[in-house]
């Protein structure tokens, strides 16, 4: 999925994947951040962006793997977060929760994960805080080609077990999340043509509470697997199904830049262009973006590993 991060700064998205704030009984499975994720290109060493609710700056190895993220609220209150890995896998990362310059331990806290591949891959994860206290314990189990299956909690209120069915059905595929025996979210997947005569890949997720729709998002990507439009959806009890409340449509040119997104609730329509500008032209990273008609804007100060722009520049 392509997204520009950098426009919808501290999203709660990129909140809980970068912490791992996640609901009741429901695990975040391990995974790694790299450069992509963030809408970067290159030998990237850091990024600081900056917009006019704080700022975010993140680290990165040489592989292109997030090392290190800061959220700034102001100048005395800032969260960091380290990552580790080992053997290509996530090893380890730690929570650091500052106010006033100052470090509360009571509120931070560290992920720590082990891999085991026999006889199918299970990632075990253990979050401690900083005063040495046990927090949760989950369970990541795998099938024989990989693919999650099962997902179980365990702290010191008991056990919650999370079962991910999969099913294909005329081209459809389907995931059903079941949480202690009940269904909190259903994932399907499935391909169409669009107006262009292009292939379309169409997600559409439903969330329950206690078994109950509730609300439904419909993603629609392109062959590139760019984000061409999302729809919510609430529940309409009266009519025992959903209703569209939201529908956000967007256009990019030629090299995959965002140029617009339209929103659409009820009558009333929403239109922002995006306008950028970048370190080496076109070919390089943006380093400034902004939204209209509001004028506001995004800048971000990008670092690159010297000696990898330099061998480049030689070539």
């Amino acid at each position: 999925m392509v997204k520009n991060y950098a426009s919808t700064f501290l999203h709660s998205w990129i909140i809980v994947a970068l912490f791992g704030f996640v609901a009741i009984g429901q695990g975040q499975e391990p995974r790694i951040f790299t450069i992509s994720d963030f809408d970067l290109k290159g030998p990237v060493k850091s990024c600081l962006v900056s917009t006019k609710y704080g700022k975010e700056a993140y680290d990165f190895d040489k592989q292109g793997k997030l090392t290190k993220s800061v959220t700034r609220y102001n100048e005395s209150d800032y969260d960091v977060t380290y990552y580790k890995y080992k053997g290509g896998e996530l090893a380890e990362k730690r929570f650091e929760n500052y106010r006033n310059n100052v470090f509360e331990r009571s509120t931070s806290y560290a992920n720590f994960y082990e891999v085991d591949t026999v006889p199918e891959r299970r990632v075990t994860e253990k979050i401690i805080s900083y005063d040495k206290e046990f927090l949760d314990r989950y369970e990541y189990i795998y099938n024989a080609d990989t693919i999650l299956t099962k997902i179980i909690r365990t702290n010191n209120d008991g056990n919650d077990e999370t079962l991910i069915d999969y099913s294909e059905y005329r081209g459809e595929q389907t995931q059903i999340h079941e949480l202690n025996g009940s269904v909190i979210k259903s994932i399907r997947k499935s391909v169409k043509v669009g107006k262009n005569k292009q292939k379309q890949r169409v997600i559409l997720t439903k969330k329950f509470l206690e078994g109950e729709p509730q609300s439904a998002l419909e993603e629609v990507f392109d062959e590139q697997g760019k984000l061409l439009s999302e729809t919510h959806f609430v529940n309409d009890p009266n009519k025992n199904q959903f209703a569209p409340k939201e529908v956000i449509t967007y256009e990019y040119d030629s090299k995959g830049m965002l140029l617009k997104s339209i929103t659409k609730r009820g009558k009333s329509v929403a239109v922002k262009e995006y306008i950028y500008q970048f370190d080496n032209g076109e070919e390089g990273n943006w380093i400034k973006e902004i939204i209209t008609p509001e004028n506001s804007y995004t800048t971000r100060k990008i670092k690159y590993y010297e000696d990898e722009v330099t061998e480049k520049k030689e070539e």
